[in-house]
């Protein structure tokens, strides 16, 4: 067993890093993939509070597949409307130590599409 770590956790924290430089206070859009399902989330740091979530997990998501592109463009546009309700129109995009490609950038784009700027 390795002591340091994994590549996953040591790219997390190199984008948490250069995150941190650019948000200027900003809310952060956090994403999280897992292989059945996506999760994203608008965070305040500097309150230490979630302002909106959404998941493939939800009722009217649950549905369809929530390990597929479209399921991740619909859970950014349903996290960007939420957020926009709670008076957050602008983030920092926290892709985690996942790279941008496929279900990440189908949700990033579909929270752009719903007016979040990033």
């Amino acid at each position: 067993m390795s002591k340091g770590k994994s590549l996953f956790e040591r790219r997390r924290d190199r984008v948490r890093t250069s995150l941190r430089k650019v948000s200027k206070g900003r809310a952060r859009l956090s994403v999280h993939r897992s292989a059945n399902n996506i999760y994203a989330q608008v965070i305040d740091d500097v309150a230490g509070k979630t302002i909106a979530a959404a998941s493939t997990l939800e009722k009217d998501l649950r549905g369809s597949n929530g390990g597929n592109q479209s399921a991740a463009t619909e859970v950014g546009k349903l996290v960007a409307a939420r957020a926009k309700e709670a008076g957050v129109d602008t983030v920092v995009f926290d892709r985690g130590g996942y790279l941008f490609h496929g279900r990440v950038k189908a949700l990033a784009d579909g929270a752009r599409e719903a007016g979040l700027k990033f």
